[in-house]
């Protein structure tokens, strides 16, 4: 089985492209996922992941997701690699969006109780971050 579900910030807007074959719309960014844990001393890290939206589910990235926001993204991690004009290979790994929402409360896209739509469909502690940091009392299996 191949399905990721993130949550993050994004770090710029969408990017558009559209096809050459077939005029689809085509939505990348990339989000800033935070890592669960801290290791004591040191700032909390983070990975940057690369998404890609197609179709309608792109139409709607490009058109509500902006830099910053933290949303929601359910999809297949896809591996892909290629040629440049110079014969050297390229390698890339990204997340195939199929689903992906708002995963912060807005004034105008919250539930009559003020739940998110990320929050409503995955309950509220994915929503809320359940990160936290370790303490020196805390028993690691590693």
């Amino acid at each position: 089985m191949n399905k990721v579900i993130l949550m993050g910030r994004l770090t710029k807007d969408p990017e558009v492209r559209y096809t050459q074959t077939s005029n689809t719309l085509v939505a990348s960014f990339s989000l800033a996922v935070n890592r669960r844990f801290v290791k004591q001393g040191e700032e909390r890290q983070a990975d940057f992941i690369n998404i890609v939206a197609w179709g309608k589910q792109g139409e709607f990235c490009s058109k509500y997701f902006k830099k910053g926001q933290q949303v929601g993204v359910i999809g297949r991690i896809q591996t892909r690699n290629w040629d440049d004009d110079k014969g050297q290979k390229h390698y890339v790994t990204e997340v195939i969006a199929e689903e992906a929402y708002f995963a912060e409360g807005r004034r105008n896209d919250t539930a009559s109780d003020g739940t998110s739509n990320f929050e409503n469909t995955f309950g509220s502690e994915v929503a809320q971050n359940s990160e936290f940091e370790l303490t020196p009392s805390d028993d690691l299996p590693f």
